[in-house]
């Protein structure tokens, strides 16, 4: 059945673990939000008490370099939202605060499973208004070397095809296309766990990143095979997690895409490149609600805090 209407949580839930990146602990509390709420991050636990309200909203990325960050690093910033973002645009959750006192969320298992599961455990509940769509309306295309993304206009749903190709025999070239759905993302997106390769873990320790990374959280991939004892949950795991986290960036848009998505060897940079592009332009989109209507406001106005963007990401 279409999704007229939008969409929250019943009641709040809780999620406690530690940052992949980071390696600290970090308590989440995922509150059910008013229609038109968007859904916001307030990030607590910050220096003389003060907390920092940050709407997941494309203009908000201050980094893309192995996770999307948004916020302010000096004053306030969330890290690794790109797979709880994915967990809410996957089920149709429009409206949420996500209090989180860390600058990184939980890992969890390295999917979007967990947060799947947390949802459904409270139930989601439709609110009195309309559902409201970013339409594409005109094709954009950015590229990086043999790398690129492309958003591309139609009428209805929203599709997505990536491609991945690694020259490791283990992952290869792989393809997975998807017409998102709630069913299709739980059964075919939220298992679906980051990866890494051994041979780049001290590189990373140096850098400051993976230091929260483990066999419990992260396909590791060795020189010739997954190091897991589990193996994968699905042959194709790579490819469905840049499905995953292509899912999770683009809901940065503040409203679901109405149009498709094709990626080849893309990212979190080129996906936040493809939005910045998108809303560049006010005639490459328009803001519909379920139904047809048409909306005069802007997709990228933020409704609460203006907040300096996208610095240095690679």
């Amino acid at each position: 059945m279409k999704q007229i209407n939008q969409v929250t949580l019943r009641g709040p839930v809780e999620i406690v673990g530690i940052g992949v990146h980071s390696g600290q602990s970090v308590r989440m509390i995922v509150r059910p939000a008013a229609p038109h709420h968007g859904i916001a991050f307030l990030r607590t636990g910050l220096p003389n008490g003060i907390d920092r309200l940050i709407d997941a909203r494309h203009l908000n990325v201050c980094a893309t370099e192995l996770c999307t960050v948004i916020g302010d690093r000096s004053s306030g910033a969330v890290a690794t939202i790109e797979h709880l973002m994915a967990a809410f645009a996957g089920l149709g959750i429009d409206n949420a605060l996500v209090e989180v006192d860390g600058a990184e969320l939980p890992i969890v298992d390295g999917s979007a499973a967990p947060f799947v599961a947390a949802f459904d455990s409270v139930g989601l509940v439709a609110q009195e208004a309309p559902r409201r769509f970013v339409k594409i309306r005109r094709p954009i295309r950015v590229e990086r070397g043999a790398s690129f993304v492309e958003l591309l206009p139609a009428e209805k749903g929203f599709r997505l095809d990536v491609e991945i190709d690694f020259p490791q025999a283990v992952i290869g070239r792989q393809r997975r296309v998807l017409e998102l759905s709630p069913g299709a993302f739980r059964r075919e997106v939220a298992p679906a766990r980051t990866f890494g390769f051994m041979r780049d873990v001290e590189q990373l320790w140096k850098a400051g990143f993976a230091l929260g990374a483990s066999l419990e959280n992260t396909v590791a991939i060795g020189e010739d095979a997954v190091i897991n004892p589990e193996g994968l949950r699905y042959a194709d795991e790579f490819a469905r997690h840049k499905l995953l986290d292509a899912i999770g960036d683009l809901a940065l848009a503040g409203h679901p895409l109405i149009g498709a998505y094709r990626a080849c060897r893309g990212g979190h940079r080129l996906n936040f490149e493809a939005l910045a592009a998108l809303f560049s332009d006010r005639g490459n989109y328009e803001i519909v609600e379920a139904g047809g209507a048409r909306r005069a406001e802007p997709a990228e106005a933020s409704a609460r805090l203006p907040i300096a963007a996208f610095g240095q990401a690679r």
